[in-house]
This record gives structure tokens, sequence and C-alpha cells, in this order.
């Protein structure tokens, strides 16, 4: 589908193509970083490399794994060496740009390795990323790095890093990160839920602010076509398994194909084995490419023959399986440029019960209404933004329980960086004007 660039994506996309500038690219949830990253993707004249920190991550951007991509060893890397095989390093020595998504769940210590891999490859030992611009896309107020789980990594990282974050990575003390922050919201478009998520982003919430978000959300949820957006696997697990289970008819079973280089089950776009029912709540995993749904799109299973059919708000589609590619860059000696190939191939529907989801993974969905539950309180920071961001109105927000203040907490360290990169541009804009 043609995108058209609002005039804010496209002056990140101009800054990106027309300079060697280091950018991070960042807004609050619903301001089109996925859909600029995939613009760039496909109109950019520069030499570029897509990476992101998970399988499933790279899967979404067309990319690859930052682990894969450079070679590099699991677990904190600090000082160690790094073994860099001949098509690694002629790799390396041909990208002008290299594009992180999901940056916020990069460690500064991986951030770090990755500088020094492009300036050992590259043969530039001096220049912060021996030369290549990086941009990075993301939202620390939305996913965090996950701390090491062996204690002496953990104790490394405290006695050689600020914090665990990208933005305190030593390489930056050498160079500079200039921020473009996406402003414009797509997703809501309801003055009073904006401003009210801007107070759940920032950890500034009132107690009106508080007592307003709890008299919506303590309606009663309707019982048709809504979805649970849960804090943890096991509710999701036992909501889908429970409607499912209620649901008269036989269920019916669809094995996805993996060909090639799929290392575990755990990168996997979708299910490997999709169980579904007539009468079935699904969501959809990607955008149709002739507009009938979007990813996150949640529709109803109305039959099911050689294919699935899916009615969504009314209107009752032919879904038939996909593939999801698991792409490697490489080097083409003939022709000199960096070339995208298919190494891994996963066919299966684009779907997944959707009675429930986790908040994890409706990152980046957009729904017309859902209902929040975070357990018993929420357990890491940004969860209940994450999870309130995704709904487009405040009459499409339920709660299973009143929001208590412990669900609504911020990472020190993001509010430090993100105070440091507003003074930062206020002093240029002064500066500007002066």
């Amino acid at each position: 589908m043609a995108i058209e660039l609002t005039p804010e994506q496209q002056a990140v996309f101009d800054a990106i193509e027309h300079s060697t500038e280091h950018l991070f690219v960042t807004g609050r949830a619903g301001t089109g970083k996925s859909t600029l990253l995939n613009h760039l993707s496909f109109h950019t004249s520069k030499q570029l490399v897509i990476c992101a920190p998970t399988g499933v991550a790279a899967l979404n951007v067309g990319g690859q794994t930052i682990h894969s991509l450079f070679k590099l060893p699991i677990g904190i890397i600090g000082n160690q060496p790094l073994e860099q095989p001949r098509d690694v390093k002629r790799l390396l020595k041909k990208i002008d740009t290299l594009v992180i998504d999901e940056i916020s769940m990069v460690s500064a210590d991986l951030l770090d390795a990755m500088d020094r891999a492009l300036r050992q490859a590259r043969g530039r030992a001096s220049e912060p990323f021996g030369g290549v611009q990086v941009v990075m896309f993301g939202d620390p107020f939305q996913l965090a790095p996950v701390p090491p789980s062996d204690p002496t990594e953990r104790a490394w990282m405290r006695d050689n890093y600020k914090s665990m974050w990208f933005f305190d990575a030593r390489v930056w003390r050498e160079t500079e990160l200039r921020i473009h922050t996406l402003r414009e919201i797509h997703r809501q478009h309801d003055d009073e839920f904006r401003q009210l998520l801007t107070a759940v982003r920032y950890g500034q919430v009132t107690a009106d602010m508080a007592a307003r978000l709890n008299e919506i959300g303590a309606r009663p949820a309707p019982t048709d076509g809504i979805i649970t957006l849960a804090s943890k696997n096991a509710t999701v697990s036992r909501i889908n398994a429970r409607e499912l289970e209620r649901l008269p008819g036989r269920a019916m079973t669809a094995t996805a194909e993996v060909h090639g280089d799929f290392e575990h089950a755990r990168t996997f776009p979708a299910e490997e084995e999709l169980v579904l029912k007539e009468g079935a709540q699904v969501m959809f995993l990607r955008n149709d490419t002739d507009g009938r749904w979007v990813n996150g799109s949640v529709g109803v299973v109305s039959r099911i023959s050689n294919t699935v059919y899916v009615e969504v708000d009314g209107e009752e589609h032919e879904v038939e399986p996909i593939v999801w590619e698991k792409l490697k860059y490489d080097y083409d000696l003939e022709t000199k440029e960096l070339s995208r190939e298919v190494v891994g191939e996963f066919h299966q529907f684009p779907l997944r019960l959707a009675w429930a989801v986790t908040i994890h993974k409706s990152q980046g969905k957009t729904y017309d209404r859902a209902v929040v539950d975070l357990g018993a309180r929420a357990f890491s920071p940004g969860q209940t933004y994450v999870a309130l961001s995704r709904i487009r109105s405040l009459e499409g927000l339920y709660l299973n329980r009143p929001l208590q203040p412990n669900d609504i907490f911020v990472d020190q360290d993001v509010l430090r960086f993100m105070n440091e990169v507003a003074q930062a541009q206020k002093a240029a804009r002064s500066a500007a004007k002066a």
C-alpha cells in the first residue's frame, strides 16, 4: 500500500537521507514511527541495513537480528575480542546507514559492541561506528532492555555503565546523537484521552485523572468483539482456551510450514499450531495488501474450509496463509550493492486467537476497545501506558479493576535522558532565534 508521509515524517526522512548524523527517532505511541521506518526501507538511496534486538522484531521490519548480523556472542560482551568472518567484514564495510528498530530494548553494552565491530571491520578505529550513520527507532517509555539473568553480569553492568539503556553507551561520549520526536498522534483523536495518556506516559497522573480513567473503565465490558490486554501469558492462555472451549463444533488445526533458517519456535511470528473454530475471535498479524484489514484488526471466524473466512466490521473476507520471510544481508560482489537474501520462510494464516493478548504482544497494534488486565499490579515501567495507548478512544477503555498509584511508574533513567533531550532542544531553539 502506498504511504504518504506527514510533513513531520517527511522532515525526519530528509534528515536521514541528506545527512550523516546519528539520529534517534522517537515519539509516543501512535505517532507513526513504524510507518516512517517502512517508508525509509523502500525509498532510501543509501546502502541501508535494518536490524532489531529480537527475531520477531526483525521479521516485522524486514531486517536481521543484531546478533546474527554482527555475529556477536550472547550475553555481556564487554571487551572480549570480536571474531569477524570475512563475509561479515565485507558486509559491514559497505553500510552507509544502520537502522536499529526497538532500540529501547538494546543494552548499552550491546550498542558499544556494535560500535566496536563496525570500527574493527571498516578499519576506522578512531571513528564512532566506523563512520556509519546510525539511525535508531523506538520509545523508551514503552519497552526496556532485559537485565542479565546472571548476578555477575548484572554487577558488571552496574560497575561499568550509568544504566543499561542504549543512551548510556560509551560511544555517545565521542559523538553527538540528534533526537527527532514525532509529535502528531494518529491513533487517538480525543483531546481528553491524549492528555490522560501523556500524564500516564510521564508518570504525572493526578488524583482527578486517575478518578476519570477509573470512572470510564469501571463500566461493564461488552461481551462481543472485545479483546483483553493482559500482563501475563498465563492469563491470556487461560482466557483464549476457555472461550474456544465454549464454542460448539470441532476445532481445526492449521500447522505452519517452516523452511530454512528458523532457529526455534520463540522466533516464529505466528502460532506453529493455530487452533480455530467457527465463531472464534481472532486478530490479524499483518496488514492486508488490499487494505481489507490491518495488523491488529479483530474479527470472528465465520467459516473454515480449505481456507479461513473471517468477518471484520460486518464484512466476510477469505484469509489465506501468507509467508513471513527471514532475511539475511549480503554483499553482492558483482553489483557492489547490499542485498537481502531469504534464508527462511514461515507459512501460516496471519491470525491469532484474540479474546486476549499480552500487553507486550499488543505493541504497535490499535484497538477500538479493550479490557486492560494488569493482574495484581503493573510489574514493569511503562506497561500501563502501553496498554492504555493501544486504544483509540476513552470510550473504548474497560478496566478489570481500578488503576492504583503503583500501576503507573516510569524508569528514572528514561526521565533523566528525556529531560536532558528537552533541555538541549530548548537551548538549540534559543540559539537559532538569537
